[in-house]
């Protein structure tokens, strides 16, 4: 007769099965080798991480914390506790569990990498920033740790540093499927649709899997309106978690493609769900929102305004936690509005040099939410010009002319020609890297609040092209109350209808104010007149920039549709046909406007509205 393996050669083996995912197989030997030896360290450890990789994570920790009182100097254990610790949300438990590790000489990439996790769900990004800048130093190049830390970054608005971090991402090591997935995630989020193709490419051939990387794949390619291959993606997720789940990441992704075909009912039911188990309240508005405009399409008009506060105010406390900024402090953004220009320095302002008319911007501006994407996309759709999504690039030389030292914009007219052509040239090096323009082609700005930049558009192109996107001053409240800005500043502009009315009030306040002094060639377009009569309104668009009429012109979303990526909110919305749906629609809502109707007022009545 043959003799069983030893204890230590089944906790062998059963490592290697763990290793090629064979958590069955690799169960049936930890127990032979736990009934051999039931304190076999080796054992005990296979046994944890099988527990851990079913999401039996109590059961983990209580394995981890033994093999810490009967090997306590060996930091695996410690590790492991601390990585067992992290779902059960016991946080400065396992931060004390991996500080332990260290302490006695396990200090590498992988545990650091870990301990960043950990502050990551304990909101503190900027120690999670720092922990992931030490685990790069060890390891330049390792895919999860680059991607964390362009997470990180994401996370608390740094772009270009996220997108830095993801350069070349096709050489880093250890790419699997899921971190692939999250970087193709992080790249659309950021607008780089282009960059983030190659790796949905790569992910395609895992789809079928229906692991985590399926699921996150979902989230892209809804993103970028690839919706059948979207659902397919999720089906075969919904396959490999069985036909009972609660993850509410699967949850939401079946309510995004819900809300996509139209299933509010649907939606809403599982936004429910997913609430049920999100006791989280700096998280649940990542549901609350979408929750929302399903009640509303479904005119449950209470609920929908009910889920709303509460959104804001979970996105308020989300972002106090994450970067500090509470509704007392100030607007970066609305600050603008507080200084105007000097007139007495606006005669100064010399114009020679400045670029010929045909190669300024053409400027598209207003408050969020008044239709300027559809605007947009309308434009685009011209072959002599090309958008670029909305870039904050304006503000980028916005800072230029701060670091001149000048007082802006009272002394703009101090900046010197060469000053003017290095902060023009700056703006061109980042529209450069963004799109490839072609010489006969003109650029399409878009970013609303650069509404508030009137002076330094008309500073630094003098003969751009402005178009002002006007819509009823309560549905652009309304609809910017409803929509989810992941801007922290934006976010907080938009926290209520009080502070969205007071904003918007301030700013077509500052933009009339400075108008007269400053007289830009600009027209205004009302969203209502627009889509009610949309083959006038393009032409006449098309006259205003002096450009030879094109049909491509009258289909803005089969255009935008072809596009893919959207990097606005209203991505779903304007690949739709044209409609006027919307309009009147704060009407549903109108008891609530009581307090913030006087500020409107003014703009309702200027444009011509009806109260």
């Amino acid at each position: 007769m043959s003799t069983p393996p030893d204890p230590d050669t089944l906790a062998q083996l059963a490592l290697q099965d763990m290793q090629n995912n064979q958590v069955d197989a690799a169960e049936s030997k930890v127990l032979q080798a736990l009934n051999a030896d039931r304190r076999h360290p080796a054992a005990l450890t296979v046994l944890g991480l099988i527990l851990h990789s079913r999401a039996r994570h109590e059961d983990a920790v209580r394995v981890f914390n033994a093999l810490t009182l009967l090997e306590p100097n060996k930091p695996d254990h410690w590790v492991n506790l601390g990585t067992a610790l992290r779902p059960t949300r016991r946080y400065d438990q396992a931060l004390a569990a991996h500080n332990r590790a260290m302490a006695l000489g396990a200090v590498s990439a992988g545990l650091l990498y870990n301990i960043a996790l950990l502050h990551t769900d304990r909101y503190d990004y900027e120690a999670a920033h720092a922990i992931l800048e030490q685990a790069l130093a060890l390891t330049p190049t390792a895919a999860a740790v680059r991607c964390l830390y362009a997470q990180s970054c994401y996370d608390v608005g740094m772009y270009e540093e996220a997108l830095a971090t993801l350069e070349e991402w096709p050489k880093f090591q250890g790419l699997t499927p899921e971190v692939t997935a999250q970087i193709a995630y992080l790249l659309v989020s950021m607008g780089e649709s282009r960059r983030a193709e190659p790796a949905l490419q790569q992910l395609s051939a895992t789809l079928r899997d229906g692991g985590r990387n399926s699921l996150t794949a979902v989230r892209v390619l809804e993103r970028i309106n690839r919706l059948p291959d979207a659902r397919a993606a999720l089906e075969s997720v919904k396959i490999a978690a069985g036909s009972t789940t609660s993850d509410p990441d699967l949850l939401l992704a079946e309510a995004a493609l819900a809300q996509r075909a139209g299933d509010h009912e649907a939606a809403s039911n599982y936004l429910s769900l997913a609430l049920r188990d999100q006791n989280d309240a700096l998280r649940r508005h990542h549901l609350l929102f979408p929750l929302a405009k399903s009640l509303d399409t479904l005119g449950r008009f209470d609920e929908a305004y009910s889920a709303l506060e509460e959104a804001h105010q979970s996105q308020v406390a989300y972002l106090k936690a994450i970067t500090g900024k509470t509704p007392a402090d100030e607007s970066p953004t609305m600050a603008l509005v507080d200084n105007g220009c000097d007139p007495a320095d606006v005669a100064t302002w010399q114009e020679t040099g400045t670029p010929a008319p045909e190669g300024d911007p053409i400027f598209i501006v207003g408050f969020p939410r008044s239709g300027t994407t559809l605007l947009e996309q309308t434009l685009d759709a011209h072959p002599l010009l090309k958008s670029m999504d909305e870039q904050p690039f304006l503000k980028k030389a916005h800072d230029a002319v701060n670091e001149c030292g000048i007082r802006y914009p009272a002394e703009l007219g101090k900046l010197s020609a060469e000053q003017l052509h290095s902060i023009r040239a700056g703006y061109w090096d980042r529209v450069r890297k963004k799109i490839d323009l072609r010489p006969e082609q003109r650029l399409v700005d878009k970013n609303p609040l650069n509404l508030l930049r009137l002076p330094l558009i008309r500073r630094l192109f003098p003969d751009a092209r402005i178009i002002l996107a006007i819509r009823h001053p309560c549905d652009t409240v309304l609809s910017c109350f409803m929509q989810y800005f992941r801007a922290p500043d934006l976010a907080l502009m938009c926290r209520d209808l009080p502070t969205l009315a007071g904003n918007y009030k301030r700013a077509f306040d500052f933009w009339y104010a400075q108008w007269p002094l400053l007289r830009p060639f600009s027209c205004e377009i009302q969203y209502e007149t627009f889509v009610a009569d949309f083959d006038a309104q393009a032409r006449g668009l098309n006259d205003f920039l002096r450009l030879p009429w094109d049909d491509a012109m009258l289909a803005p979303g089969e255009h935008a549709r072809a596009k893919g990526f959207i990097s606005t909110p209203s991505y779903s919305q304007v690949i739709e046909p044209i409609n006027s749906r919307s309009v009147g629609h704060w009407k549903a809502y109108e008891q609530r406007f009581t307090e913030v109707l006087p500020s409107l007022l003014p703009y309702i009545e200027r444009w011509g509205y009806a109260t």
